[in-house]
């Protein structure tokens, strides 16, 4: 039964889990299982918080399931929740999370008009252009090193593949924001790359 739940769509999977359907809720986590993952532990560093807070991710997704109206895609409400659980984890933590968020690129005040223009098209992703374990590894590295809002949204969109639309609502920021957000990430990630290797070992 498990294999045919898997492979329906998103509607009739929330209508099984709303029906008291056991299976449909376990092939629900197995299908959003990377994004939770992707989206905790790029927000937390801390070993021991991390699986408690995807597990706390889907209980909540669980209990807020039958207001879910699909005005967007399942997994862009699932990362809003994942986003918000981490923040008011983080918050009652007390970790700083937007130090930098009044600097721009040059030192001077954000502008996220003027950002637009300059994002670099995904064939110019850091991540995409550097090859090998290593340097993967590397760049994984620099990304956890970003504020919380870069690293949420070099990872939604570079690994989850999601439109700025959808990085949008499940950040629940203005497109432009976004749209600042990896294009300031993207900077600030290679800066951090070639402050630690050397130029020629980085497809940049």
């Amino acid at each position: 039964m498990a294999d045919s739940i898997s492979d329906i769509d998103e509607r009739e999977l929330v209508e099984r889990i709303l029906e008291g359907d056991r299976e449909a809720f376990l092939a629900f986590i197995d299908r959003y299982e990377r994004l939770v993952k992707h989206v905790v532990f790029r927000m937390v560093d801390d070993d021991r918080d991390r699986e408690e807070l995807c597990q706390d991710v889907f209980v909540r997704a669980h209990r807020y399931l039958d207001g879910f109206r699909f005005e967007s895609k399942v997994s862009t409400w699932l990362a809003r929740i994942a986003r918000n659980t981490c923040l008011n984890h983080l918050e009652k933590k007390e970790v700083p999370l937007y130090a930098d968020e009044a600097c721009a690129p040059d030192g001077g005040t954000p502008d996220a008009r003027a950002a637009l223009n300059r994002v670099p098209d995904s064939s110019e992703d850091v991540a995409a252009a550097t090859e090998g374990r290593h340097q993967r590894d590397r760049v994984r590295e620099g990304i956890q090193a970003l504020s919380e809002h870069y690293r949420t949204a070099l990872t939604l969109y570079h690994l989850e593949g999601m439109s700025v639309s959808q990085i949008s609502t499940a950040m629940e920021n203005p497109e432009g924001t976004v749209k600042s957000h990896l294009y300031r990430g993207r900077k600030k990630l290679k800066e951090w790359l070639l402050e630690r290797y050397q130029r020629e070992e980085l497809i940049l």
